[in-house]
């Protein structure tokens, strides 16, 4: 429970997670497991969390400047927030509150690396 509080990586993960599942139990009809397509919406939106260049530091997805997710996963990730949003408040409230109060942090600013220093970090 603590760890949901203190990582902000692990809190997006299961953030992520338990919207997702609650998208496609009410709209896919899916019981236990998630549907094909959910399964494959939860693991590109993990995949694309954890090689997030702002690591801990990561702002909410609408604060960010970086547009890492695909047009098509982009639109669909966008539907499934939408739906769950105000759900995740009875479903999961401390999630839901914790998700508000990271909207509210901006994007740090990024370094950029250049080729010769990304080079040598190698």
């Amino acid at each position: 429970m603590f760890k949901i509080l203190k990582s902000r990586i692990y809190r997006e993960e299961i953030t992520i997670q338990k919207m997702i599942r609650l998208y496609c139990s009410k709209n896919h009809k899916s019981n236990r497991d998630m549907c094909e397509d959910c399964n494959s919406l939860l693991s590109y939106a993990l995949s694309r969390l954890n090689h997030c260049p702002y690591g801990a530091e990561k702002p909410a997805c609408n604060n960010c400047p970086i547009h890492c997710y695909r047009k098509n996963e982009r639109e669909i990730i966008t539907k499934v927030m939408r739906y769950s949003g105000l759900k995740m408040l009875f479903h999961h409230p401390i999630l839901a509150i914790m998700h508000l109060i990271d909207r509210k942090r901006e994007a740090p600013k990024l370094e950029r690396k250049t080729a010769r220093e990304k080079a040598v970090i190698q």
